[in-house]
C-alpha cells in the first residue's frame, strides 16, 4: 500500500528525469534542458542526503556523551576534593553572607556546565543542520537560475511583429518561438520551480530543526513566487492568442 503521508524521493527524481526528457524533446541542446540535468543530478544527491541527515551519527553521539561524563566526573571529584579538604580544617561559624556568596557561586556552575552539557547534546544537530543549509542554497541557486532563462521570454515581443526575428547588432535578446513553443518553455521552467520546492521539502520531512525547515520554507515561497511570475506571462500569451484566432461564424443565423 502506498504511502500519501510522506514525499518519496524516488518519485520525485524520476519526474525530474522524465521533464528532462520533454524539455530535449521540444528544445534539443537548450540551456533549459542542461539545467533540468543539473536539477536531476541534485535530486540525485537529495536521497543521498536526506538518508544521511535521518541515520544518527554514532561516533559523534559517543564523542558527546563521554566528554559530558568527563565533565560531570570532573566536577563530581572536584567537590569531592573540597569537601575533603574542608573537613581537615578546623569548623567555623559560616555567616548568612559567605553562605550566599557560595550558594550564588555553585548555582552558576551548575548553570554553565548545564549550558555546556546542553550545547555538546545539540551538536549532532548543528552538524547536520550544516549539511542541510548547504543543499538547500544548491537548490535556491537553481531555483534563480531557472529564473533567469525565462526572464527575456516575453509574450509581448511575440505578439508584436518584426520583434520575433533577430538582428544582428541589436541588444534585445533573440526570441524565435512561436507562441506555442512559448507556452511549453515556460510550463517547463514552473514544473521545474515546483519541483525544485519538493526536494527541499524531502530534507524538511526527515530533519525537524527549526532553523532548517525556516529555510526549506523561505524556498518554498520563493518557487512559488517565481512561479507566479512566470504564470502572469501564460495568461497574457493566452490572452493575445485569444485576441488574435479567427471568430467562429454561427451558421444558425
Amino acid at each position: 500500500m502506498s504511502d500519501y503521508t510522506s514525499i518519496d524521493s524516488e518519485k520525485i527524481i524520476t519526474t525530474i528525469e522524465r521533464l528532462k526528457a520533454r524539455i530535449e524533446e521540444r528544445f534539443p541542446d537548450s540551456d533549459l534542458g542542461k539545467v533540468c540535468g543539473q536539477l536531476h543530478e541534485v535530486a540525485g544527491h537529495m536521497k543521498e542526503r536526506s538518508e544521511w541527515i535521518a541515520r544518527p551519527v554514532h561516533w559523534l553521539r559517543i564523542l558527546t556523551w563521554v566528554v559530558c561524563i568527563l565533565i560531570v566526573g570532573g566536577t563530581v571529584a572536584a567537590i569531592y576534593s573540597f569537601g575533603m579538604t574542608q573537613n581537615e580544617v578546623k569548623p567555623k561559624s559560616i555567616s548568612l553572607t559567605d553562605f550566599v556568596t557560595v550558594f550564588e557561586a555553585g548555582i552558576n556552575d551548575v548553570v554553565l556546565i548545564g549550558a555546556a552539557i546542553f550545547f555538546l547534546l545539540r551538536f549532532e544537530n548543528r552538524y547536520k543542520r550544516t549539511r542541510a543549509l548547504k543543499a538547500l542554497h544548491e537548490l535556491r541557486s537553481i531555483a534563480h537560475v531557472i529564473d533567469m532563462h525565462q526572464l527575456t521570454k516575453d509574450p509581448h515581443r511575440i505578439s508584436t511583429p518584426g520583434t520575433s526575428v533577430f538582428i544582428p547588432g541589436r541588444l534585445s535578446p533573440k526570441l524565435d518561438m512561436t507562441q506555442f513553443e512559448l507556452r511549453r518553455y515556460l510550463d517547463y521552467c514552473t514544473e521545474m520551480l515546483s519541483l525544485t520546492g519538493k526536494i527541499a521539502a524531502v530534507y524538511n520531512q526527515v530533519f525537524d530543526d527549526g532553523v532548517a525547515t525556516a529555510a526549506a520554507s523561505e524556498l518554498e515561497s520563493l518557487t512559488t513566487g517565481l512561479s507566479s511570475k512566470i504564470w502572469q506571462k501564460i495568461l497574457i500569451l493566452e490572452s493575445s492568442g485569444d485576441r488574435r484566432a479567427t471568430p467562429r461564424i454561427d451558421t444558425n443565423g
